[in-house]
């Protein structure tokens, strides 16, 4: 209901003001074109790197290593989990791969499940969203990006080990 409520508010607001409506679209429609078409190289790249990286095996080993130092705190951690975490900072379609395999082994309501389901929907894909953004603002000082949008991708990675784990309790 609230998609079609800001249309038509933005429609009446336009045809108040007497604005050409079709033209302001077909401007927007243009600009947000030549985005696309900004972007299309970084895209390219990002997902060639991913298809390397996953193809070589290099995220899965990386989850697994990481996977094989928890099990020494928590020896029930399914190391599935922290392979999905590794994946997610660069594929989000790689990632819900990961997770059909983890709510077919464990369970949609197992702990693994409900921390995959909690860990998809409260992180980002960092390094694909970084270089999509960046890219198409033309932003090359980035300072503090990569730092505190790994610490929010943690931050939501801890909340849903948290919250998976009061809810199968």
């Amino acid at each position: 209901m609230l998609i079609p409520a800001l249309i038509f508010y933005i429609v009446a607001m336009g045809l108040s003001q007497k604005k050409d409506i079709y033209a302001c679209f077909t401007k927007g429609a243009k600009d947000g074109m030549k985005t696309v078409v900004g972007i299309v190289p970084t895209l390219i790249g990002l997902m060639i790197s991913v298809g390397v990286l996953r193809a070589s095996g290099f995220l899965e080993t990386a989850g697994n290593l990481i996977g094989h130092v928890i099990t020494h705190f928590a020896a029930d951690f399914p190391n599935e989990i922290i392979s999905l975490f590794v994946v997610k900072l660069f594929s989000a379609s790689a990632a819900t791969g990961l997770a059909l395999d983890i709510f077919k082994e464990y369970g949609t309501d197992s702990f693994a499940g409900i921390t995959t389901s909690l860990a998809l929907a409260s992180t980002e894909t960092v390094f694909y969203t970084m270089s999509v953004y960046f890219m198409a603002a033309r932003v090359t000082k980035t300072r503090w990006t990569l730092a505190g949008a790994l610490l929010s991708t943690a931050s939501g990675l801890v909340a849903s080990l948290v919250l998976a784990g009061i809810l199968t309790g």
